[in-house]
């Protein structure tokens, strides 16, 4: 599984993250552990109050488990995993709390110890965590006989359309999926070796060169989102500017902005929301079917957690009364049958913790299976968005060079596209110009009859 951590501070904005069930469907508290509180907001303000008597301000250390998607993992696995990082990194026996999430058909877990030990008050020193976690996730995949990706297995093969965090939330703004942008940038950036074509590579995609206020080269779109260059090509800033040259030539990001919304009248930003409506309406449905999945798997896990409880309770009562008490009980211990029982009972007891566990692994994948198939047509309907996006970014920036009846054309084809529920056919400038003509003309044959 894919580990990766990172020492912080702000445990209140953590909890708040960790607990979200706005963008998990499933969120468990599996364990706090090691604190006075027992629930997550308490436990990371406990340690925050730890290390106030210290000179820590990154005194928590947050780290994520992420296995293959398809793969069945139980929960004793995560805590192998957990157990191993606690070995290699010096954080055995630390408080911590960890939390599994479920999103999209995949399952992973948060593990969050506090780095101050409270005997000492001093924090848990972590060098080269980053590598060491490296390790542990190949050793991780070797044992569960998982198929490596190939960033893992090398260094040198990791997928240039990685993103961050922060490119993934602009991509949400946008409506354009984060790989597909980075890989427009890329494409644009592989085919022009100078920054006038580099510029008009961009252009025909729907985004405008200008010069950032602290990034050096940016790119704005027709929202006004602007992309860091470096960031998008997967490029050093100092590569970049040693191609493009000195940005000082450029217009800045609020010029650019300007430029761009005087050239996009009220017509054409009618048309982009209309298309963005028609293209999302699949979208909206399947969201709402993902929810009501949601919402009833919810109402299962709910349902067997009582009914465990419950059963745990009676048992447990039985298990309890087979040791009996006063002179009866005095009997058991002297004759030995009091120490058989209750080794009887523990034993049962284990049993009965396996089997709950093993009730609660199996529902859970069976609710996974389902919320995959439904992932698969969400994902479909996402390729297709991405492929409508991209096409809009890629045509509005003609579409604002265009005449008035190039523009009808285009939007008869918008619509159309849009009642077919299919991506947008690409601009043919030279058909629209050649159809301009012809039009033309006819109507100079209709004055002179």
């Amino acid at each position: 599984m894919i580990l990766k951590a990172s020492q912080r501070g702000g445990g209140g904005e953590l909890a708040r993250h960790l607990l979200r069930t706005d963008e998990n469907e499933h969120v468990e508290v599996y364990e706090v552990r090691g604190f006075v509180a027992d629930d997550v907001r308490g436990a990371f303000q406990e340690a925050y109050a730890l290390s106030k008597g210290t000179r820590c301000r990154q005194f928590l250390f947050s780290l994520s488990l992420n296995p293959p998607q398809t793969a069945v993992v139980p929960d004793r696995a995560f805590k192998d995993a957990i157990r191993k990082v606690e070995q290699e990194l010096g954080l055995t026996g630390q408080p911590r709390a960890i939390v599994f999430h479920e999103k999209e058909g995949r399952r992973h877990a948060h593990c969050v110890w506090s780095r101050i030990k409270s005997d000492t008050m001093t924090a848990v020193n972590l060098p080269h965590f980053k590598r060491k976690l490296r390790d542990i996730s190949r050793d991780l995949y070797i044992k569960h006989d998982w198929r490596m990706p190939n960033g893992l297995a090398n260094r040198d093969e990791r997928s240039p359309l990685t993103f961050t965090r922060e490119q993934w939330q602009q991509a949400k703004r946008t409506g354009l999926d984060p790989r597909t942008a980075k890989k427009v940038f890329q494409d644009c950036w592989v085919a022009a070796d100078t920054r006038a074509a580099f510029a008009q590579a961009l252009e025909s995609k729907g985004f405008w060169l200008a010069k950032g206020d602290r990034r050096g080269f940016v790119a704005v779109d027709f929202r006004g989102e602007v992309h860091s260059v470096a960031r998008m090509v997967g490029t050093p800033a100092k590569t970049v500017a040693a191609r493009l040259g000195d940005p000082d030539g450029l217009p800045s990001v609020e010029q650019t902005k300007s430029m761009i919304a005087a050239r996009m009248t009220a017509t054409v930003r009618d048309d982009i929301r209309t298309a963005e409506r028609g293209f999302s309406r699949r979208c909206d449905r399947l969201a709402l079917d993902r929810r009501d999945m949601a919402r009833r798997q919810q109402s299962e896990r709910k349902a067997l957690r009582e009914a465990q409880e419950q059963r745990w309770i009676r048992e447990t009562n039985e298990r309890a009364a087979r040791l009996a008490k006063g002179l009866r009980g005095l009997w058991q211990k002297l004759t030995g049958r009091y120490g058989k029982i209750r080794t009887e009972n523990e034993r049962e007891a284990h049993q009965a913790h396996i089997r709950d566990q093993s009730e609660k692994q199996a529902l859970i994948q069976r609710h996974l299976e389902e919320r995959r198939k439904l992932q698969a047509e969400i994902q479909r309907e996402r390729d297709i968005y991405g492929q409508n996006m991209k096409a809009l970014y890629r045509d509005v920036s003609q579409y604002v060079r265009m005449g008035s009846e190039q523009k009808q054309a285009v939007r008869e084809q918008s619509r159309n596209a849009i009642r077919a529920e299919r991506p947008l056919p690409p601009i043919d400038l030279q058909k629209n110009r050649k159809q301009k003509r012809t039009t033309g003309g006819g109507r100079r044959r209709n004055k002179q009859v």
